[in-house]
């Protein structure tokens, strides 16, 4: 009996918000305009079939939020309401609605000044293309989802005799897994507790920030480089110094007479976007530059699971003079973006301020994905599915590459292909110039490509080819998927006499 009676609560509640919606769009639409009676609660229930009650409840909802108004033992009517977008016109003598405020100025901190007018989260747009080049994305198929529902599932049954916060520095149990994972897959050697679980390498790049940059100082980045570490570090209120890369990677020679630099970003197992690897002889210098000037160096290890025609580059913190080092690694290529997981390997002095800053920021980062890939790692079916992704997205670059050379042949120039999950294309013939309109061409013709002038810093004079160039992905893509985009391409500088 409970059962039917909450069942028609809820079948009631149902019409009743139906009417209430019916009614407020008439009058937003003009069919009851200002002053007009409603019908009787009466009629309209006789009329619709409902209780009088159904109808009354939606009736009081409309006056609740200003639509109707009523008297007592008088008919409901509509509310003069101001003008706005969709509703009927004021009647003629109707007091006009008040001047509108002038706007207050909006007031920032500095961090939010930082913050600007730039970009935030773009959604993709993949929809109806041939074939969508965005790097950073994943395929769903390579995702290990009966390995992960297991794990969740499994920490999901766990029994704990209270929910409580947990260490802001992560779980034991991940952090355990993690060292032995880091010295196998890495060469890594670390001590659990200067692993810090955070959520995502976006997160780990503004706790250093926050721990490191002081407002004013500065901070070398790579240039081209990674655009939301400029950011963040922008954001914290550090003045960005750009530093060069070639194909030995960061210039570290520029380093030099910057002893006023307290950190520096460097991609160096291989350099976002271009893909150089930091040859032996500038991660001496670099290392020998940290510790004499006392700069930190976050390390960003982003991508260090792929690697197909060269050896895995030990990371700088496997190194000697490396103490000034901070490893950031992320799950986000290996596993999926969508589970936010990173975690920062620090040097000991700053293991407890690091966890003072996570705490301050989130507490902790999600207890339950931290299990699942906890119980993944120690089972082995984490490196399995890094196994089977790396010879997916080794198919997949090969298909790249091969459509690349018989589609396009002498009209690009391939870099950072030994490595990752994209390359980049230089166009020889379109100029830097033309990049945007070979972006919108392309996308009128059903292909996603992205450009690369973004990642460079405004002073890019002396390193940035003077030639059109693309971030290309793959690892969203299936061969099939890959060979006719770029057999799409190559029909636009057909067209476009490239």
């Amino acid at each position: 009996m409970g059962q039917l009676i909450a069942e028609n609560n809820e079948a009631r509640g149902g019409t009743t918000r139906r009417i209430y919606e019916a009614l407020k769009a008439q009058i937003l639409g003009g069919t009851y305009g200002p002053g007009d009676r409603l019908p009787s609660t009466r009629a309209l229930a006789a009329e619709l079939g409902v209780s009088r009650t159904t109808v009354t409840a939606a009736y009081e909802q409309l006056l609740s939020e200003g639509f109707l108004e009523s008297r007592q033992g008088a008919p409901s009517r509509v509310a003069l309401l101001h003008e706005h977008e969709g509703t009927k016109p004021l009647p003629e003598g109707a007091p006009s609605p008040p001047a509108p405020r002038p706007e207050a100025p909006v007031r920032l901190s500095r961090f939010g000044a930082a913050l600007g007018e730039g970009a935030t989260w773009v959604p993709p747009q993949s929809g109806g293309l041939i074939a969508d080049f965005r790097y950073g994305d994943l395929s769903a198929a390579d995702f290990p989802a009966e390995a992960w529902r297991r794990t969740v599932n499994a920490a999901l049954r766990r029994r704990r005799p209270r929910l409580a916060y947990d260490d802001p520095g992560g779980s034991a149990e991940l952090r355990a897994a993690l060292q032995a994972y880091l010295w196998r897959a890495r060469g890594l050697r670390c001590a659990p507790d200067q692993i810090i679980i955070v959520n995502g390498s976006q997160q780990g790049l503004d706790l250093a920030a926050r721990v490191l940059a002081d407002p004013g100082g500065r901070v070398a980045v790579e240039d081209p480089g990674y655009v939301m570490a400029r950011r963040v570090f922008a954001a914290a209120g550090a003045e960005v110094v750009p530093i060069a890369v070639d194909g030995e990677g960061l210039r570290t020679e520029s380093l030099e007479g910057l002893e006023d630099v307290k950190l520096a970003y460097v991609t160096p197992s291989h350099q976002f976007p271009l893909g150089s690897v930091l040859s032996a002889r500038r991660r001496q210098e670099l290392l020998a530059w940290s510790e004499r000037s006392g700069a930190y160096v976050i390390e960003d290890d982003y991508d260090g699971e792929y690697r197909y025609d060269i050896r895995p580059i030990p990371p700088l913190q496997t190194m000697a003079h490396a103490e000034n080092v901070i490893y950031l690694g992320t799950i986000s290529k290996s596993l999926s973006p969508m589970v936010r997981l990173g975690y920062l390997v620090v040097p000991p002095p700053l293991r407890a301020v690091f966890a003072a800053a996570k705490q301050l920021v989130d507490r902790h980062s999600p207890v339950l994905e931290q299990e699942a890939l906890s119980a993944m790692i120690a089972s082995g079916a984490y490196e399995r599915h890094i196994r089977r992704s790396r010879r997916s997205n080794g198919r997949r670059r090969e298909a790249l590459l091969a459509a690349l050379t018989a589609e396009l042949g002498d009209l690009v120039t391939v870099a950072g292909a030994d490595a990752g999950l994209h390359v980049v294309v230089w166009f020889d013939r379109v100029e830097k110039a033309q990049e945007g309109e070979l972006i919108a061409r392309a996308r009128a013709a059903g292909i996603g490509l992205y450009p690369i002038s973004p990642l460079y810093g405004a002073d890019e004079a002396g390193h940035r080819p003077d030639r059109a160039g693309i971030v290309m992905g793959y690892a969203s893509l299936e061969p099939a998927e890959i060979g006719r985009g770029v057999a799409a391409l190559a029909e636009v500088l057909r067209r476009w006499g490239g």
